[in-house]
């Protein structure tokens, strides 16, 4: 009976320990920048994070979705209750009309791979 109590104890603890994961909450997931003129070039959105798990959370790497789209993000790992962000610069220059980028977030997290949305519509520069 011991050994089966002692066997049980040790299981909780390791389950409790695969269950310990970082987690990246996203205060949103889209971004609309509305209209935008192609003349006044590059604009940005910072996307924040909060890491509500209770690992230290690691941003591994952010890939857009074109060489229009430049992410940039938090290098360090963001400890558990702190924030991070993730920041996204879209260029409009040659790009009239609606757009749709995508941002790959990954993470060391549960969830690998985290995807960020902007979007808009361009008008055209003047000529």
């Amino acid at each position: 009976m011991k050994r089966f109590i002692l066997l049980f104890f040790a299981l909780a603890t390791c389950s409790i320990a695969i269950l310990a994961q970082p987690q990246a909450t996203f205060k949103e997931m889209t971004y609309d920048f509305g209209t935008i003129k192609e003349a006044n070039g590059p604009v940005k959105h910072t996307f924040e994070l909060t890491n509500t798990g209770d690992k230290p959370l690691i941003i591994l790497d952010a890939v857009a979705s074109c060489g229009c789209t430049r992410p940039s993000f938090s290098a360090k790992p963001i400890k558990p209750g702190k924030k991070g962000k993730v920041e996204v610069t879209f260029s409009p220059i040659g790009r009239v009309g609606t757009f749709r980028k995508t941002v790959k977030v990954k993470t060391n997290c549960v969830e690998k791979v985290i995807s960020l949305v902007i979007t808009g519509s361009i008008i055209r520069k003047e000529q």
